[in-house]
Formats: structure tokens, sequence, C-alpha cells
């Protein structure tokens, strides 16, 4: 039996500031690294009798720049030390652009990262700011050309659109200067506003309200067709890639129900039909840990009619769409068969299109991705 190479994903719950939109667990101290960290290697040890090998490894947060070279090294030595990686493994660390010295960027490549996702959000200095960003438009565009000349070709930047104050104008403006850079992956996500947030009671106390339907479809549709026009593929909802080599192949373990392990407070792991989730608590990780325990809050196993639904909602978000054979193999479901009168409709409204065994999302389909996973 053929074993599926599962990906690692290493939440880094330590941050400087909390941004204002920012709905993940993180909180603003770096006082228990130290402990969080010898945590963190008794919870890698914890789980390498169940995910034995790994092709993918992904540090993100919070604000895993926050660490040095010798916490990142640690960090790395114990995973090389308790699985099998990859040859080519795909090894990403997300970063602010305010953290990144050309020397810190060095010893990240000497540490076998080979991925760097650059939290850039935006190149207007008034949006950084209303944002809650620590950096200024000077320095992501910095951090970008520091990148660089470190030797990184594997290079991500994270984009947000629909903010108070703009247009489609101005994020065109915005797109055309991430482009300019060239980097092989943007993000573009749509503005959302998480009830826990400093943003929402903003926008709650200033009378400001996120676009309208027809508007959010105008951002959308616009970032699709400028991006895809500069070379672009819109591979998912809110990714885009300079080729299929260079789509996150971490993240594509989430949307085909892939292994996958999370360590790290509030993190997520899949592995059979089996999710489970630690606690979004340092402390109650720390504890957990410290008296021998797995920092698990819930675990789950899901049904057969869950797995069905949850494929058809992450295939429907990629333009790679559904394979109908593999899904009828896989959920027990033929899609054609049991769903021929909603996705001939889908199909007449030009939201989805049938070729060569594919059930795919047009690009009108990946704005309402999210509704198609309802056939």
């Amino acid at each position: 039996m053929m074993v599926i190479p599962a990906g690692l994903y290493i939440h880094v719950p330590f941050c400087l500031s909390k941004c204002f939109y920012c709905s993940f667990y993180s909180i603003k101290s770096t006082n228990l690294i130290p402990d969080y960290l010898l945590a963190l290697q008794k919870e890698i040890e914890f789980y390498s009798k169940h995910f034995h090998s790994l092709d993918t490894i992904y540090l993100g947060g919070g604000t895993p720049s926050l660490l040095s070279y010798d916490q990142l090294a640690g960090i790395l030595s114990a995973i090389h030390n308790n699985y099998r990686i990859a040859a080519k493994a795909e090894i990403t660390i997300e970063a602010n652009p305010g953290d990144i010295s050309p020397a810190y960027l060095r010893g990240l490549r000497k540490l076998g990262i080979n991925r760097l996702n650059i939290g850039i959000q935006s190149f207007d200095n008034k949006l950084l700011k209303f944002l809650g960003r620590r950096h200024s438009s000077l320095e992501a565009i910095s951090a970008i050309e520091k990148s660089r000349r470190a030797g990184f070709d594997n290079l991500g930047i994270d984009l947000i659109y629909g903010i108070q104050g703009t247009n489609i104008k101005s994020w065109k403006n915005t797109l055309q200067k991430a482009v300019s850079f060239a980097p092989e992956h943007i993000s573009c996500y749509q503005l959302s506003l998480d009830h826990k947030t400093p943003l929402y009671r903003t926008y709650g106390q200033n009378g400001f309200s996120l676009p309208d339907e027809n508007t959010q479809a105008n951002f959308f549709m616009t970032t699709s067709g400028l991006l895809e026009a500069a070379g672009y593929i819109h591979y998912e909802v809110s990714n885009f890639a300079r080729g299929k080599f260079f789509q996150s192949q971490h993240n594509g373990k989430y949307w085909r129900h892939s292994p996958y392990l999370g360590l790290g407070p509030g993190a997520h792991s899949f592995l059979d039909s089996k999710r489970w989730w630690n606690k979004s608590s340092v402390r109650a990780y720390l504890k957990e840990i410290g008296e021998g325990r797995r920092p698990v809050e819930y675990s789950e196993e899901l049904t057969l009619e869950q797995l069905q639904l949850e494929a058809l909602f992450m295939g429907l978000r990629t333009s790679a769409g559904i394979n109908l054979r593999l899904f009828k193999r896989n959920y027990d479901m033929d899609l054609l068969a049991e769903k021929k009168t909603i996705l001939e409709k889908l199909r007449e409204n030009g939201l989805v299109k049938l070729e060569r065994g594919f059930l795919l999302p047009t690009r009108r389909g990946l704005a309402v991705a999210d509704s198609l996973a309802l056939i």
C-alpha cells in the first residue's frame, strides 16, 4: 500500500502587535517562546509514530519570522530527527516585512527553507495603518528586494482587497505594483470582519461596510483577469501562481483530503477520516504537554457524507476541479448521475463545465465557489 506523504504545519502564535483584522490565534508577547519551543519539540516527537514521511513543511502564525536562526534551526532539526523528509520538500515560512534582514534571509536559505511568503497586504501606508500593520510600504518593497538577493526564487506575497476607502482603480494599482516584482505566488484575500477583531468594532463605530455583492464580484473578476493576463494561473479562489510548479503544495493538501499534521496552539490535523485540533492557548498548550498529554481541544470522525461535502466544497474552489472517477471511488457518489439537473443548470449559467472527466468551475464559478458546493 502506497503511503501518502503528509504536510506539516507549525503554528507560531507570537506577535509584536496584533493586526486589526486578524482572527488567527496569537498573543502580543514573546516571553513564552522558549517554553513553547521545548513543548513543540515534545509534540513533534508525539506524532512520529503516526506520521512517518513529510513532503511539505509550513511555518505560519502569528509571526514565525520573530524566531531567531537558532530557534528555527532547532525546530527543523527536531523534525528531521523524527520524520522522513522528501528530498525536494517544499518548506515555507511566513514573514513580516519589518523582521527580515539580509543575514536573516541567508540563514533561512541555509536551513533549507525554500519558499518565503511575505505578508505585504498593501503598498499604501494609509491602508497599512488602517489594518494595523507594523511595516511601511518601503519596508514591504525592501523585503521583496532583499529576499531576491538572498536567493529566494519561490516568493509569495499576500494582499487584501475590499478595504474601506479603496476602489477598483486603486486595487488595480496595487496588483500592478505587485506584478512589477514578479513574485512566483500572489494570494489575494477579500477583507472579512470577525466580530472579535478591532477592525470589526471600527467598522461598526464609523458606519463602514464591506463592499456589496456586485462590488465584491467586480473586485474578484478584476483580480483574476489582471493576474491571468500577467501570466499567473488562477488555481484556487484566492491564489495565483506563475506556473504549476509554484502552486502551494502544502495548501493543496487541505484541498485534497491529504494527510496533514498541525502542531502548536490552535493547529489542525487530518488523517484518514479523522480531524482534530489543539487548544488555542499557549498556556494550556504548555500545561498539557508538560503533563505528558496531547494538547487536543477536540477531535471528530468525519462521516462519508461530511467527506463528500468537503470534497465538493474544496474541489470547486480550485481550477483543477473534481475528478469525477476518483470522487466516485473515494466517496461512493456518482455526481453526474445524482446531481444531473443542478449540474446542467450550473453549466447553462456558465458556472461550471465538464472536460475530460472533470467537473471544473469557470472564473464566474470561482467567484461564487462557496455556493457551488451546496449542490
